[in-house]
């Protein structure tokens, strides 16, 4: 039996804690547990997806992996290194082989710079060419993602928000990466605009064997793009599963409540619309044992006493105690008395 590839990248035990100061000495009075033991593996060319209601961690999470925000606690292995433990000039020759594409293409380029300037400044500053080669290199990358590349000399200000987002993209290719963090990277354009951003991706995944961590939260998209989609509730993971198994049977509740709000048009596929209790609790105070309990329709005396494992059914994991004990790990949680049809 061959062996399993070796994963590109290794997130293990992942967590991230904001103080919470207050007064005028900033004494801390709190935390925000923004992500807290998160694990996953990334296979070149795979795209892991991470979704979920806002404040729930996916964001940080993406932002850890790359260090532009230093995590607490954990392991986040890449090219056999731990990106977490390396110095910073360890770090820099590392960051050309990992990159990320913003949610705001109006903010996320410099206003004061030129297109060349914004798509070129990486190749310069990593060596990979001279700056009389640079204009170049620009030109073949504005034409890569469906640009002119006459476009070299223009300002951020004279493009669309579609257009921008194709030169955020440009600038994260340049260096031709291993992987991208994608962090909300189509949810600020019209749906037309989406769509040509997604598609623009996977055809520079199979073009250049990128691999993508994609931050998101509307569903539709997630399941044309992922290979692997992770749901987080809280900074936890509460599910991890293939694409087309989490999306044809979900198990954990509250993926059924998250892919039971997705729009279709084929009423024969429709799910039966679970609407959720009361708003998601605060991170600085989550609720104890499961996180999802006090929002859950299903929830027992027993979901408060500890906080559930993830448990692991074939290619896909599940934290819920409904599971445990030899239930049956296809069969999702009986919801049917618990919810109303829009």
């Amino acid at each position: 039996m061959a062996e399993a590839a070796e994963p590109l990248l290794r997130v293990e035990h992942l967590t991230k804690h904001f103080p919470v100061l207050k007064g005028a000495f900033r004494r801390q009075v709190g935390t925000v547990k923004a992500v807290d033991d998160v694990s996953f593996s990334l296979q070149r060319g795979q795209t892991i997806s991470l979704v979920g209601e806002s404040g729930c961690g996916k964001t940080t999470t993406g932002r850890a992996l790359l260090r532009l925000i230093e995590a607490n606690s954990g392991q986040v292995w890449f090219r056999r290194q731990d990106i977490l433990a390396l110095p910073k000039s360890e770090l820099r020759k590392l960051r050309r082989h990992m990159q990320i594409v913003f949610q705001d293409p109006f903010s996320s380029l410099n206003p004061r710079q030129t297109i060349g300037e914004i798509i070129g400044a990486p190749l310069v500053m990593h060596k990979i060419c001279s700056r009389a080669e640079m204009d170049e290199k620009v030109q073949d990358l504005l034409v890569r993602v469906g640009l002119q590349a006459a476009y070299i000399s223009r300002y951020p200000h004279e493009f669309s928000g579609g257009q921008r987002q194709r030169i955020g993209i440009a600038r994260a290719v340049a260096l031709h990466p291993d992987f991208i963090v994608c962090d909300e990277a189509v949810s600020a354009l019209d749906v037309s605009v989406q769509a040509q951003i997604v598609n623009l991706l996977l055809d520079l995944r199979e073009q250049m064997g990128l691999s993508y961590v994609f931050i998101a939260h509307d569903l539709s998209v997630v399941r044309h793009i992922s290979d692997h989609v992770l749901v987080m509730y809280l900074g936890q993971v509460v599910e991890s599963a293939p694409v087309d198994e989490l999306f044809a049977q979900p198990l954990h509740p509250y993926t059924q409540a998250l892919l039971s709000a997705v729009p279709s048009t084929d009423i024969a596929s429709r799910r039966t619309r679970i609407l959720l209790p009361g708003d998601v609790p605060s991170p600085i105070n989550p609720p104890s044992g499961c996180r999802f309990r006090t929002r859950c329709p299903v929830a027992e005396a027993k979901c408060a006493e500890a906080v559930p494992p993830l448990l692991q059914f074939g290619s896909r994991q599940v934290r819920c105690v409904h599971y445990e004990h030899g239930a049956t790990p296809l069969a999702p949680v009986n919801i049917e008395n618990q919810t109303t049809r829009l």
